[in-house]
């Protein structure tokens, strides 16, 4: 199952994400959960960069695929901000429609930091 879960800020921003595990919907290389998780994810991740214009912290699992860890800077101005969440509540939107066509398969989830 791929678990995925989003931090919010104290104003409701997202902070950080992280996604791991595999859906197993289908055999390796054919598994059309993994790859839709993967694109929207790699997609946001490289939007950030290209759109909002800094590179996010970003830390994946070579050894173990199926895990992605990003984290929003704290030291952005509120342009950069805007579009960053406006790209990561789209990643947040796409995984929920893809968990609630294939509850089996992902669970999404959001955490307020405290």
């Amino acid at each position: 199952m791929i678990k995925s879960s989003f931090k919010r800020n104290d104003a409701g921003q997202i902070v950080s994400f992280e996604i791991t595990g595999h859906a197993e919907s289908g055999p390796y290389g054919s598994d059309v959960i993994c790859a839709a998780v993967s694109a929207l994810a790699i997609s946001t991740v490289n939007g950030i960069d290209a759109l909002a214009g800094f590179e996010p912290i970003v830390e994946t699992n070579e050894d173990e695929s199926g895990y992605l860890y990003v984290e929003i800077l704290s030291k952005i101005n509120q342009e950069q901000t805007n579009i960053a969440q406006i790209l990561l509540e789209n990643l947040l939107l796409g995984l929920q429609a893809i968990e609630q066509e294939n509850l089996e398969f992902i669970q999404v989830k959001t955490i307020n930091e405290k």
